[in-house]
């Protein structure tokens, strides 16, 4: 297994940790070819409603997620995106997520789905990322960055419950076209650091 140097990070005035969180879930996802088998990852473009933005994903033996495409705004499209099928994972006791991920200098989504519901409809619940493009790196994400969105919608009135997590996503829709590629080493919980 590789690591990275350990990266410490403030964010909204609280401590995170690099290190894995003693979680009810130990990692969100390491991408062993066997782990993404049966988490079902897929791709979900904006050609869902019209758009013509074109996405793929591979998952090496080595355990890296690539997750690239073509980025396009014409037919009023915009987005690419990945997610895991319907699960159920308690990340109720982490503080955030921890990514390793080398990217294209681009700025893309985490995403997690959980029971909230706006209009019958299933909510996702984002926070922005930026890359480096072409280096490994380390990010931090509290999850009290994460906010509601639905259809494009920013929907700041819904809270995130890491514990009731149904989906895992990542997308982009950085209104920018052209290509686009991001990889993934693993995702895992963080908790806030205990005081000394």
């Amino acid at each position: 297994m590789r690591f990275s140097p350990n990266l410490v990070r403030l964010f909204a005035g609280a401590l995170f940790i690099g290190s894995a969180a003693a979680s009810n879930a130990e990692t969100v996802a390491e991408f062993s070819p066997q782990e993404a088998k049966s988490l079902g990852w897929q791709i979900v473009n904006d050609g869902v409603m019209g758009g013509l933005s074109k996405g793929q994903l591979d998952v090496s033996d080595e355990g890296i997620l690539t997750f690239k495409g073509l980025l396009s705004l014409r037919n009023n499209g915009g987005f690419s995106s990945l997610r895991s099928k319907s699960l159920k994972m308690d990340l109720g006791d982490a503080g955030g997520v921890k990514l390793r991920v080398r990217g294209d200098g681009r700025t893309y989504q985490m995403r997690f789905n959980t029971d909230a519901r706006f209009r019958g409809m299933e909510i996702s619940f984002k926070a922005d990322f930026k890359t480096r493009k072409g280096e490994w790196v380390e990010v931090t994400l509290p999850f009290d960055r994460f906010v509601g969105s639905f259809r494009g919608m920013t929907l700041r009135n819904e809270k995130f419950d890491p514990s009731k997590i149904s989906r895992v996503g990542m997308l982009i829709a950085d209104k920018k076209e052209g290509a686009f590629q991001l990889q993934v080493d693993w995702i895992r919980p963080l908790r806030l650091q205990e005081p000394d």
